[in-house]
């Protein structure tokens, strides 16, 4: 069972390999007991279809770097994440599509192909031979309900990560973007504020500045309301950051990092 070429993974993934019915009839998914893969990332990546959910919860920002993506920082330092329970729970709170489709994934069998195969990470150990869990195939071979509504959500989920790419394309185009920066002060030590940096976001000045008609624009497609939930969402960094402090996660004043 070879799996699939791997010249780069993305976050949580470990390994890849691709779903047959030869290598993999008889073999079962089981859902995660917990949430501890999760407990060290404190950004996951979002697509543009949930920009509203995550702003009830997160922070969504944009990556640094010549090819920013959205991201929902579930923590403000490097392998922080508020929002797991010390028993590896999550906390009530909204789950991104990027980290609820793991260890599923739709990949590249063959780099000069653009076909997308259905793959998973054996790393994960929820997909494998188990008496119980649900049948990645039928007995007659053909794909379970199960994996078909997986392959369907994949699918959706790269559908979406299309139209994040063209709603940043548009950020991008317009200039809009700009080099983060946050400060936020503890009332034990006001003179002494942490500077986080290493993220971009939406420069509100620029924004007003845009000629009306190309605003207009914004509105009908819908792509203002996508920028003013991320911009609504920035007052959470606060509210991450008094998390971390409660749980014993705060950052040492040399530290201060959300990218």
């Amino acid at each position: 069972m070879a799996s699939a070429p791997q010249p780069s993974l993305p976050l949580f993934y470990n390994d890849l390999m691709p779903i047959n019915s030869r290598d993999h009839k008889g073999w079962k998914s089981k859902t995660f007991a917990d949430a501890r893969f999760l407990e060290k990332a404190h950004a996951i990546p979002v697509t543009v279809d949930e920009f509203i959910d995550v702003q009830r919860h997160f922070p969504v920002v944009f990556t640094a770097g010549e090819n920013s993506l959205p991201i929902a920082l579930m923590g403000l330092n490097e392998g922080v994440n508020a929002f797991i329970k010390d028993d590896g729970q999550l906390d009530d709170v909204y789950l991104p599509a990027y980290a609820r489709r793991y260890p599923f994934m739709l990949a590249k069998l063959q780099q000069n192909s653009d076909e997308l195969s259905l793959c998973f990470d054996p790393t994960a150990e929820i997909v494998g031979e188990f008496d119980e869990g649900n049948a990645l195939f039928k007995d007659d071979g053909t794909a379970s309900d199960h994996t078909t509504g997986i392959l369907e959500f994949c699918q959706r989920f790269e559908e979406s990560g299309q139209r994040t790419r063209m709603f940043m394309k548009e950020l991008n185009k317009l200039e809009l973007l700009m080099d983060g920066e946050i400060a936020i002060t503890q009332n034990d030590n006001p003179d002494k504020p942490f500077i986080y940096r290493g993220f971009r976001m939406v420069d509100e000045q620029k924004l007003r500045d845009l000629p009306a008609k190309k605003l207009q624009e914004l509105h009908k497609s819908g792509l203002i309301m996508l920028i003013q939930a991320h911009l609504f969402s920035l007052n959470l960094m606060r509210v991450v950051f008094s998390r971390q402090v409660q749980q014993g996660k705060g950052p040492k004043p040399v530290e201060a990092a959300a990218n």
